[in-house]
């Protein structure tokens, strides 16, 4: 059987080993300009676009650019972002649909995340996985739905401002804390919304209160996948008090792309972790 893993670029991951795999760009826009989310994108023209203080947003996939990545393979596992604050998943079935109808014998597995970001990531490690091991479509289809009930989000911001300027997060939050330099602790919901859980003032207290959460989500010791937008030292920080609670975590770190630079915004951090 061939397989194959997509996902749009909310996953933060451009190549995997060992399995085809590719993703659909998402795009951010400034004013009129339209940086996509792929392997050409200069971050730093991005950022200096945005400092502008112009209007900007972000479009999903095209149909088209779901079958482009969909391939000629026999079964694709598809992860998106979350449906609950983007169109690319129903863009996503819409080409499942047309691509079934026109080759009747492959089949394509559309998967909400709920989530963006680090959670994505560790979906596709899991996918990754669970095809490495010889594992038939069924089994893959039960595994990672499995794990994806046990893979949480976390996020720690600083700005919501494009957040709240693209109906994310409530607008007068936003302004709040950016007024009183609070950073705010949220998550993923289980309906794939982002909900705040707290407010901190600073950030160290942030890290600390990111580290609590994830101990009362279940966390014991297991994948944790940390994202930051040009904040490596904070991002460093939060590993280190993880693996000092939590000596056999398995942390790995990595730089935000452009989708989820964006949202997370200078300074920001995402972490994805199962349980």
């Amino acid at each position: 059987m061939k397989y194959k893993i997509v996902s749009d670029s909310a996953s933060n991951i451009h190549t995997i080993e060992d399995i085809p795999f590719s993703y659909a760009p998402l795009h951010i826009i400034v004013g009129d300009r339209d940086f996509s989310d792929d392997d050409s994108l200069d971050l730093a023209q991005m950022d200096e676009a945005l400092s502008s203080g112009g209007k900007s947003g972000t479009a999903c996939p095209g149909i088209g650019d779901w079958l482009e990545a969909f391939g000629m393979a026999e079964v694709v596992f598809c992860v998106t972002i979350t449906s609950g604050l983007s169109g690319s998943c129903d863009a996503a079935r819409a080409a499942k649909a047309l691509y079934e109808e026109q080759y009747p014998q492959r089949r394509v597995h559309v998967i909400d995340s709920l989530s963006a970001g680090p959670e994505m990531a560790l979906l596709i490690e899991k996918l990754r996985e669970l095809i490495c091991s010889g594992a038939n479509e069924e089994e893959i289809l039960s595994g990672i739905r499995d794990y994806a009930a046990r893979t949480r989000l976390l996020f720690c911001l600083k700005s919501l401002r494009n957040l709240a300027g693209n109906g994310r997060v409530n607008p007068s939050v936003a302004k709040i804390c950016e007024i009183l330099g609070i950073r705010v602790v949220g998550q993923a919901s289980a309906q794939g919304t982002l909900e705040i859980l707290h407010k901190c003032h600073g950030e160290p207290g942030s890290l600390t209160r990111m580290v609590k959460v994830m101990g009362a989500a279940g966390y014991s010791g297991g994948r944790v996948r940390i994202m930051h937008n040009q904040n490596e030292k904070a991002a460093d920080k939060l590993a280190g008090l993880i693996r000092e609670a939590h000596p056999s975590a398995n942390v790995l770190i990595s730089p935000t792309l452009g989708l989820c630079s964006y949202y997370a915004e200078n300074g920001g951090l995402m972490l994805g972790f199962d349980t």
